[in-house]
């Protein structure tokens, strides 16, 4: 995208977010293997005691940790409602599986599912909300599909692509805009197979500055998930590959669009908040199907300052559009 840099830069995030106020872990029994494992979740408010039903968050990746979401959890203090964001299996403070690296029929969205519906069930949750941000925009979106889970109200798809093929096409557009030194290294990386090599990781960052995340320097919080990705990157190796525009996972040829049509007012009777941002590596196309697709009420916002993270690019603007949608009826 041309004159990126020309626009203003985004706020970021204006002021501080609040403690969780509950965290722990629950029991999850592996569906293909038989192995418990453990999810880690935090908590803000009481799931009892608020008007609103409880917002559950599921981060991207897949297989990154939670931390770049944390901004969301103002919705608590500012709307009265309770939050619940957790570590999806396989990394951050839930079980790791190192030894599945590569190992495609383990890590599938059936299990991602599958801990989501545990989640629900072993925390009590009745009626809730659920809000996906990149692969978890994908993953809320086949929960609904796949599961028609009886206590969702409300549904928020954010910078998710509904069709990875399309996605590719965008970022490989996205990414001729690049310098063409960058380009350059990107290539040969990839061509010999370096993709972990400092300087290809270092022409990473020239993208995520254009098309991740506009704050300059990056957030704590997505620093955060730069550097639990290095340490373990066991899913996103698997199920994404080295980049993202290096799509050679398991994901590669995923879509939802065929099974969108299941998400009807019946599935998500608070209708569905779709939302990117203008300089996002996932543009309008990859977006569209939502729109177009699901037979739910559906609404669209798009964040003008945002690449791919409006939560800490926009922080105030993503809160009052995500409450606001929350806890209104939508017409």
């Amino acid at each position: 995208m041309s004159g990126w840099d020309l626009w203003p830069p985004p706020p970021g995030q204006e002021r501080r977010y609040p403690a969780a106020t509950k965290t722990g872990t629950v029991r999850f029994r592996i569906p293909v293997t038989g192995e418990m494992s453990e999810t880690y979740f935090e908590q803000w408010g009481d799931l009892t005691t608020s008007k609103h039903p409880p917002l559950i968050c599921l981060h991207g990746g897949p297989g990154i940790i939670h931390d770049y979401l944390l901004p969301i959890s103002l919705l608590h203090p500012d709307y009265d409602i309770p939050i619940i964001m957790y570590d999806q299996v396989g990394c951050g403070q839930s079980t790791r599986f190192r030894d599945r690296r590569g190992h495609a029929a383990f890590w599938t969205p059936a299990l991602f599912a599958a801990e989501l519906a545990n989640l629900v069930d072993a925390l009590g949750v009745g009626p809730f909300d659920l809000l996906g941000h990149s692969w978890g925009g994908m993953l809320a979106a086949h929960y609904a599909a796949t599961a028609q889970p009886p206590g969702l109200r409300k549904l928020v798809l954010c910078d998710s692509p509904a069709d990875m093929a399309t996605w590719v096409g965008v970022t490989e557009a996205l990414r001729e805009g690049l310098p063409p030194a960058v380009g350059r290294v990107l290539d040969v990386c990839e061509r010999e197979g370096r993709t972990e090599a400092p300087e290809y990781q270092t022409a990473l960052i020239e993208f995520y500055r254009r098309h991740l995340c506009r704050v300059e320097p990056f957030p704590r919080e997505l620093m955060a998930v730069f550097a639990a990705v290095a340490d373990d990157n066991t899913v996103y190796a698997t199920m994404n590959g080295p980049s993202e525009f290096a799509v050679t996972g398991s994901l590669a040829s995923w879509s939802i669009v065929g099974q969108l049509h299941t998400i009807t007012e019946a599935t998500a009777p608070g209708g569905v908040l779709i939302a990117n941002g203008y300089f996002d590596e996932v543009q309008d196309a990859c977006v569209l199907p939502y729109f177009t697709h699901i037979k739910a009420r559906v609404k669209w916002v798009q964040f003008a300052l945002s690449a791919h993270m409006p939560q800490l690019e926009e922080t105030e603007k993503f809160v009052r559009t995500v409450g606001s949608f929350l806890t209104t009826h939508l017409v």
